[in-house]
């Protein structure tokens, strides 16, 4: 579906830009203002800037939001090369997405293997606005507006604004949460360069960092041109890389207490950490059956299977020949590259017009391994060539393949190649002696592509279904008109092959990818025994392809009322100006995918979709008063901005706001907004497409009595069940390796052309102290309140299935998109879509502290110290539907923070810091809540992250800098059962580095 309705949008944009330039001029006012809106820490004639959050210049200590600062210094400092390492340490950034997020067994889809994306205060990174000064990026993502921010070339940063709520009216829609503006370094001299490696103490996952700036001066300084170069490579880690690591990492797992495996004690505790757990009946060289009696008799191999220790009400054995569990999962950390190129350039014609111009090229690669390919419960034929080498006289009828971890198929792997271009042209400057101006347009592309390998469905049923040939050799049973059983992912499934018809030598009446002569026996049994031409005719190259598009037309005025109107605090500042924006998007899965031929992944379609958004704002300051006795500086201000969408129609979001300095040691400031995010393309375009996800069952015997609203979920899932005939006492689908709990289950996911927007109300409160006792001593303290309603909510598999059951009735939106087979009462499938259903609420504190100061001749000291209170973190489902509190879960812990402490003395620079969060909950607060007993006292909590860095830097001389530095310096260790939380597997990580002003 498109929708375009850009003409009236483009006229909408010209006579609201006409308009406010038409205004500006008639009022025509006489101070200056030296700084365009992009440049947010540009300095003023007297002390005022353009803060992150307006387009105002103001008093530093007079703006009204409350922004968290980091600079490039303590960027550099930090000693990490990937700039959202750096600020998921901030506590607004907890739950980012970093590498370790999108590699493994954990990224969604191959096109985000290796991208990094953030998340500012636990609610999405859809809802998080991330700038370049100032202006919108082109989104790294195709299902949200998140930006990959691997494409921000780390050197160019001169600094980096974190700002909560409130930005819709300055910046338009998607920053319900919040803005991060990255304000990029310009008019750059000389020649820098700052290359640094590093690597673990034991000596893996390593990465290289060079980054090259060049810059140039002309025509009096009235021109700069800069050029900027950086490539940063970073080797993937594996979890298995780690398995010595005690009793961190996967080699734990939390699993049913086996002295009360079904929970009949309320005083022993449910689940216990256990190390040495094998996936039950699984073997990487494959458990056969041989009697059909769903036991294994022998692995592939030919030797009698040795099942273990079966670990009741898990899908677990200890010991025997069955896969470890602890080698499954993969990548912690991916393959990854990246070259970002920047040309930076602009010229000063005259004090009214300055023409700029930035472009950016960057390419990023990134490769990670998951999981192997698997089957669980195929039938092979007793007449199977191969099965009958291996066992000979022990066949005796039709044989089950319980399960083959296939390793030796080559793990699952994904590749990502994804490009992406940014230009930015335009012209600011002077139209009277206070009244500034800038129009600028830009342009951004993203072009992924997505490289993985996956089993043709019919080809791989057709090559292990192999027979004698007569001749004393094999083939494929090219000539079989049935079908052929195969119980896979619990559920009985056919495989059509046709009838062959001898004079085409084609199969006819079914759908194959493959003539007879084409098709290759393979040998599943035992490891190892795959030919590579079988596996060459099984699997093809799954490449999928995205392209995203940006074009974004912006102008604004900016000026004060000097020469005509003046409060008693000053002159009446203001912006007016107008935006026109058209994002589209271009998704295309392999011709395999959308005709669903894949075994090893879901069906997918093509997905087109575009809008545009013509926006009309405003912004206006009215200082009161100024250096008068008690009032020091007092201000209201106020923005709106009036949007109309191709898709969602007008929109408005506002905001207000003051200041109140009594004096100038301490500052009241406060905002109070309503912003929105329109839906995003895919969120509203996707095509409903094939999923897969493991589900954990809220109805089986060891979770009916939990969720949010325990009495809701019991009452409901014994209906559910005793509909079908099904004894929830005995329901027990975690003890099943065949169920959804276990094993992958496919299902579908798409968009919602009727989605609305979402609406946050957002206010903010506090203070900042600047006590002229104590200088270079700034502390400030603000609380915020973000409510989001009617918020698009996407459930994930796991989610829509407790979410039907923990609602007052099954009678919901939830249930509508699930179903369950009628004999086993499994989840069967699913149907994942977004919807206007949602509410989220938060509010916390957050408090700065920075502290400069040089006692003597001992050098300077800076103290720097982020930390946060989080009061509130709750999801409501939908309206009526019970509260699920996520606050102490995950990385929404109740206490977070972090502190650095910078000594320079002549030419050394010694940083210390301190990464905190506290403990958090191992489970859910509801089933923490409502099962006391569900572990032990000590296991309930996961330990909190404490986390030292350190850095020594030596000035050589004025041009050459070295340095070298330790992070996890104390070699934390993630907690017992988890392989990266709450710290990094990787460990303590040692590296060094340079910095060259070559001229």
């Amino acid at each position: 579906m498109r929708l375009n309705r850009v003409s009236s949008r483009k006229s909408f944009l010209i006579a609201s830009s006409l308009s406010a330039l038409s205004l500006a001029v008639l009022s025509n006012p006489a101070a200056a203002q030296d700084a365009p809106a992009a440049e947010t820490a540009a300095t003023q004639e007297d002390d005022s800037i353009i803060v992150t959050g307006s387009r105002i210049a103001r008093p530093e200590f007079a703006a009204p939001n409350p922004i968290q600062t980091f600079d490039s210094e303590t960027i550099e400092l930090s000693g990490k090369t990937d700039v959202v390492n750096i600020l998921v340490d901030s506590p607004a950034l907890l739950g980012s997405a970093t590498t370790s997020d999108t590699s493994g067994s954990n990224y969604g889809s191959a096109l985000t293997v290796g991208g990094t994306y953030l998340n500012l205060r636990n609610l999405g990174t859809q809802r998080t606005l991330v700038l370049v000064d100032g202006r919108r990026h082109v989104a790294g993502l195709p299902s949200s507006a998140a930006v990959d921010i691997n494409t921000i070339p780390l050197d160019l940063i001169e600094r980096v604004d974190v700002l909560t709520g409130g930005a819709s009216a300055v910046y338009g829609a998607d920053g319900v949460s919040g803005v991060v503006n990255f304000v990029m370094k310009r008019d750059f001299e000389g020649f820098r360069a700052r290359g640094q490696v590093g690597i673990s103490q034991r000596g893996d996952s390593g990465n290289q960092y060079i980054g090259l700036t060049a810059g140039k001066n002309f025509a009096d300084g009235r021109g700069n041109v800069t050029l900027a170069y950086e490539y940063a490579t970073s080797d993937r880690f594996s979890q298995t890389q780690r398995l010595g690591y005690g009793r961190a990492g996967p080699r734990y797992r939390f699993v049913a207490n086996q002295a009360d495996p079904f929970d009949a004690d309320p005083t022993t505790p449910d689940f216990l950490p256990l190390t040495g757990l094998r996936w039950a009946d699984t073997s990487p060289g494959g458990a056969f059956d041989l009697d059909y009696d769903f036991v294994p008799d022998f692995t592939g191999e030919g030797k009698v299977y040795d099942p273990g220790t079966y670990v009741r009400n898990e899908p677990f054995t200890i010991g025997g020949d069955s896969t470890l569990q602890e080698i499954y999962f993969g990548d912690t950390n991916p393959q990854n590259e990246r070259h970002v190129a920047n040309l930076l350039g602009s010229f000063e014609v005259s004090p009214a017009l300055r023409l700029f111009a930035n472009a950016k090229y960057a390419r990023t690669k990134a490769e990670t391994y998951s999981q192997p390919v698997y089957d669980l419960y195929v039938q092979i034929y007793g007449d199977n060539y191969f099965l009958n080498e291996r066992f000979g006289s022990a066949v005796v009828g039709d044989a089950l393949l319980l399960g083959r971890d296939h390793f030796d198929f080559g793990v699952r792997r994904a590749k990502s190649d994804r490009e992406t271009i940014r230009a930015v042209v335009g012209a600011d400057g002077e139209l009277a002696s206070n009244l500034r101006y800038e129009l600028s347009y830009t342009f951004g592309q993203l072009e992924a592509s997505a490289l993985s390998q996956s089993r043709v469905r019919d080809r791989y049923y057709a090559a292990i279904d192999s027979v004698s040939n007569g001749a004393g050799g094999v083939s494929c049973r090219i000539s079989r008109p049935g079908e052929t059983l195969i119980k896979n992912f619990g559920y009985i499934a056919t495989q059509q092959y046709g009838t062959l018809n001898p004079a085409t030598g084609n199969y006819e009446g079914a759908a194959v990818t493959f003539s007879p002569s084409q098709c290759v026996p393979l040998n599943i049994m035992g490891s190892g025994a795959p030919s590579q031409a079988a596996l060459d005719f099984v699997f093809v190259d799954d490449l999928e392809r995205l392209r995203l598009r940006q074009h974004v037309v912006s102008g604004s005025i900016r000026g004060n009322t000097g020469s005509f109107f003046n409060l008693p605090g000053g002159p009446v500042a203001f912006a007016v100006g107008g935006e026109y924006r058209s994002e589209s998007l271009r998704f295309d899965p392999s011709e395999w995918t959308q005709a669903g031929l894949l075994l090893d992944s879901s069906q997918a379609f093509a997905e087109r979709g575009s809008f545009d958004v013509a926006e009309a704002f405003g912004e206006i300051d009215f200082p009161i008063l100024r250096d008068q006795r008690f009032a020091e500086v007092l201000s209201v201000g106020g923005a709106i901005r009036l949007s109309d969408y191709s898709t969602v129609g007008k929109t408005t979001t506002w905001s207000v706001n003051g200041v109140y300095s009594p004096i100038r040691d301490i500052t009241f400031r406060g905002t109070l907004s309503q912003s929105v995010r329109a839906p995003n393309l895919s969120e509203l375009f996707s095509p409903a497409s094939g999923t897969y996800a493991f589900i954990a069952d809220p109805c089986g015997i060891d979770r009916i009595t939990g969720g949010v609203s325990p009495t809701s979920r019991q009452a409901n899932c014994t209906a559910i069940l005793n509909s079908l005939g099904i004894n929830p006492a005995t329901f027990d689908p975690a003890g099943d390796a065949i169920s959804p709990e276990n094993t992958s289950l496919l299902g579908r996911a798409g968009g919602n052309s009727s989605l609305q927007e979402e609406s946050a109300r957002t206010w903010t409160a506090g203070l900042v102290l600047r006590p002229s006792f104590v200088p270079g001593l700034q502390i400030a303290a603000d609380w915020y309140d973000i409510r989001i309603r009617q918020a698009i909510n996407t459930p994930t598999a796991r989610e829509l299935a407790e979410l039907c059951v923990d609602q007052p009735s099954i009678n919901n939106s939830y249930c509508a998109n699930l179903t369950r087979d009628p004999t086993t009462g499994y989840i069967a499938n699913y149907l994942l879509t977004p919807a206007n259903v949602a509410n989220f609420d938060t509010e916390g504190l957050d408090v700065v502290l920075n502290y400069r100061f040089s006692p003597g001749s001992l050098g300077t000291f800076n103290l720097r110290v982020a930390a946060n209170y989080l009061h509130k973190l709750e999801f409501i489902p939908t309206p009526g539907a019970n509260i699920d509190d996520d606050r102490l879960e995950g990385s929404a812990p109740e206490f977070s923070g972090n502190a650095d402490l910078t000594w320079k003395y002549n030419n050394f620079t010694l940083n210390y810091g301190v990464n905190y969060f506290s403990k958090t909950l191992r489970y859910s607060v509801e089933d923490t809540r409502d099962d006391p007993d569900i572990t032990l006292p000590e296991y309930l909590y996961v330990k909190p992250r404490w986390e030292h860095e350190i850095q020594l830097a030596v000035d050589v001389n004025d041009r050459f800098t070295f340095y070298a530095g330790a992070n996890n310096l104390f070699d934390s260790k993630p907690d017992i059962g988890l392989s990266n939380y709450p710290v990094s597997a990787i460990g303590r990580y040692l590296y060094a580095g340079f910095k060259a002003k070559i001229f």
